[in-house]
């Protein structure tokens, strides 16, 4: 298929192919699509949308809904180092949105946006179950626990210096 979207982009590539090949034409995989286009595309393109409504037989609106109610989920490419600070009871008490403020502050960003070069984003997140190491930051998959101000910058001057 050769339709273009806006974006310039195909509505369909071989990825994309090759997800929804692993499964049934059932409305029951969304998510697990979903899970799969996030993990291999980092977020969920307006186009990929299409090409899973049309796939599975329904309407865009359900899957912008189910995209929306998830927050593992995101419509919008995250950077290569995704950055999230834990809002949750027990690392808000213990200062977490100071560490959020001095987040955003060093990149020159707001929750739920890019750097322009793409290197960072950034995202408040409710409770990541780790209340025992408030407050709480995460680099992709690396968190970072008693958080401070001091550490903060310490970690992303290390991430700034990579690549």
């Amino acid at each position: 298929m050769n339709e273009k979207c806006k974006c310039g982009n195909e509505y369909k590539d071989e990825k994309l192919e090759k997800i929804l090949s692993k499964y049934e034409k059932n409305k029951s995989n969304l998510i697990q699509i979903l899970s799969e286009v996030q993990e291999n595309y980092g977020y969920i393109p307006e186009n990929v949308q299409l090409e899973i409504s049309k796939y599975l037989g329904i309407e865009m609106a359900e899957i912008y809904g189910v995209i929306t109610f998830y927050s593992r989920f995101t419509l919008k490419p995250k950077g290569k180092y995704n950055i999230a600070v834990c809002l949750g009871t027990a690392c808000f008490v213990k200062g977490s949105e100071k560490i959020l403020d001095r987040i955003k502050q060093k990149l020159g960003i707001d929750v739920g946006q890019t750097t322009p070069d793409g290197r960072f984003s950034l995202e408040a997140t409710r409770c990541i179950g780790a209340c025992g190491l408030a407050p709480v930051f995460t680099v992709n998959d690396e968190v970072h626990g008693k958080a401070t101000i001091d550490m903060v910058d310490k970690v992303l001057d290390e991430y700034m210096k990579k690549d």
